[in-house]
């Protein structure tokens, strides 16, 4: 089975509430009516709920089995503006501004994933990437386990002319510029949690570099080396070879000639990247040149999912976030997926 079918089936096995912020998109609301009909999502559109079903009228979209929530009207609203003014207060903001700042629809969205009403977001279609992270760093937070929210690509290499079959994760290829030796640890052990929740299997890391086994001396080298060190250090059951070229991180014969005692012996499926120049470059060859598909941006380091879209995406693209999302959230809450409030309960 190709992993992204593994990974609808996953969501479909228990489905999770996920709020999409961009309703009057023809894009996200065809996504939003096959997430629904395949029943891998119970969604919640947020907007200006009268615009919301005009476009869904436009679009000969039926809205049965989804939630429409307005902030102009929600009961949800004043306790989301008390919560944005809690977490927002130290930083200058009024409540009167958290009030206004929570008639947004991405603001509300990510709002309801902070306090439980959904368990995961999706946006990206209409946002810029930057008002997209910075507000789910803003209102979800980041995990206590990091110091820093990054972003992968599942990349799916499915077709009959891929040599190498399956799921791989690419990072970081949309967010931090240049990291230093301890950021890009923390990216690496994210991208193996990603891994390990989303391809349902070990996670096998290269580190990637132009060196491998210091094959080469330079500083870049030198980063990737010490990253690698740390991430061994805070968890050493970790399958992680690095530094390491590309052709030994997956191909099973080349590392078998390079790296001397490899955990991940040529079949990785996390590769990291050492810079976003090389991670945007690497993803982007992959999807263009060798025809994988590309899903992502997707963040990872968050407390709670919530995903970002490329303003280019189908409808399709949106679709496979909100399964990926719904499987995040499934990994991130333990227990049943219980309402907080009496409006949250009547959602589907």
């Amino acid at each position: 089975m190709k992993a992204i079918n593994r990974i609808i089936e996953r969501a479909r096995a228990a489905p999770r509430r996920i709020v999409l912020c961009e309703a009057e998109d023809p894009r996200i609301l065809q996504a939003a009516q096959r997430a629904t009909r395949e029943g891998i999502a119970r969604i919640v559109l947020v907007g200006d709920a009268a615009r919301i079903r005009q476009a869904a009228a436009g679009e000969n979209i039926d809205l049965a089995g989804m939630d429409v929530l307005d902030p102009a009207t929600s009961a949800l609203t004043p306790s989301l503006a008390q919560k944005l003014f809690a977490l927002r207060a130290r930083k200058g903001m009024t409540l009167e501004d958290a009030k206004r700042e929570v008639l947004k629809p991405l603001a509300f969205a990510n709002l309801m994933v902070c306090l439980g009403h959904a368990d995961g977001s999706v946006a990206g279609a209409v946002h810029t990437t930057a008002d997209v992270v910075r507000t789910a760093i803003q209102v979800i937070g980041i995990h206590p386990a990091f110091k820093l929210v990054s972003s992968f690509f599942l990349m799916m290499l499915c077709e009959p002319f891929h040599a190498l079959k399956g799921g791989l994760i690419f990072s970081d290829c949309g967010l931090v510029v240049d990291p230093d030796a301890g950021e890009l640890a923390e990216i690496a052990m994210a991208a193996a949690d990603s891994a390990q929740n989303l391809l349902m299997d070990t996670p096998r890391v290269a580190m990637l570099s132009f060196s491998t086994s210091g094959s080469a001396r330079h500083a870049a080298v030198d980063k990737v080396v010490e990253a690698t060190r740390r991430v061994r250090q805070q968890r050493p059951a970790l399958a992680i070879d690095g530094d390491v070229q590309l052709d030994a991180a997956i191909v099973a014969e080349i590392a078998m000639k390079k790296i001397e005692h490899s955990r991940v012996e040529g079949r990785a499926n996390v590769l990291v990247f050492p810079s976003l120049e090389a991670g945007n470059i690497g993803y982007k060859l992959a999807e263009r040149v060798g025809g994988a598909k590309a899903i992502g941006p997707l963040l990872q380091g968050l407390q709670k999912p919530a995903n970002d879209l490329s303003r280019g995406c189908s409808a399709d693209d949106v679709y496979y976030v909100i399964a990926v999302t719904a499987v995040q959230a499934q990994a991130a809450t333990a227990g049943p997926d219980q309402a907080a409030t009496p409006e949250a309960a009547h959602l589907p």
